[in-house]
């Protein structure tokens, strides 16, 4: 069956690990204190302080001691879908002044032009925000990419390695499982997609990776490549 849609994350699998970790999340941990205290009480903000409020306990008041918790957060890399919002805020900034960029691989670009003039529908599912996606592609150092892609997901429709998730994802594009390919660089997000009825390609760039391409294609479920001009569609 064509596939009709193709569904990408983007650290580890369209962009770099280190960009996210080396780049961005320190941005997001110096930054995030302050950003709190200057913008609580602007609507964005404070719906999503009152959110991580009614999550966490913590009462709204304890500004301090919201600040803490979002800053060891980022220190673990938590999900935290209130988390992930607030960092899209606080990037926001830090890409409008060019102090940084995207990072996307130079494979990818060409292939994601590609596909669209294939017809096929592009999305990003992604554990950042709907708005770090768009400021990740809009500032990316391949320029803007954001007209490459039908829509983005985050983790507001569910935690990326739940089969859940993926049945939310197909019906919110109004595509059957089977004509949807979903990439990634996660082996459990990729069975859970799987289970779902996604079709799946598993990227292991050498750059993020020690694991074996070539012995773990002999037992994968999942089609295994090391960059997008690799991936099989039909």
């Amino acid at each position: 069956m064509k596939i009709a849609a193709v569904v990408t994350d983007i650290e580890g699998t369209t962009s770099s690990i280190g960009f996210v970790h080396d780049v961005l999340f320190p941005y997001a941990l110096k930054h995030i204190g302050n950003f709190v205290r200057e913008h609580g009480e602007e609507r964005d903000v404070m719906r999503v302080l009152v959110r991580l409020s009614e999550n966490t306990g913590i009462a709204l008041h304890k500004i301090e001691d919201i600040i803490k918790l979002l800053q060891r957060w980022i220190r673990e890399d938590s999900k935290d879908t209130e988390l992930k919002a607030l960092e899209g805020m606080v990037w926001e900034k830090g890409y409008k002044q060019g102090i940084f960029q995207a990072h996307v691989y130079e494979d990818v670009p060409e292939v994601l032009q590609r596909w669209q003039q294939e017809e096929r529908n592009l999305y990003v599912y992604s554990s950042g925000s709907i708005k770090s996606q768009q400021l990740f592609f809009r500032f990316s150092e391949c320029g803007d990419m954001r007209l490459l892609f039908s829509g983005y997901f985050d983790t507001t429709i569910g935690p990326k390695r739940e089969v859940k998730s993926f049945i939310n994802l197909a019906e919110a594009i109004a595509l059957p499982p089977e004509t949807i390919m979903f990439i990634s660089d996660v082996k459990e997000e990729l069975d859970a997609a799987a289970y779902a009825g996604f079709r799946t390609t598993w990227v292991l760039r050498p750059e993020e990776t020690t694991l074996d391409p070539v012995k773990l294609a002999k037992k994968s479920e999942h089609a295994i490549v090391t960059s997008f001009d690799q991936i099989k569609l039909d």
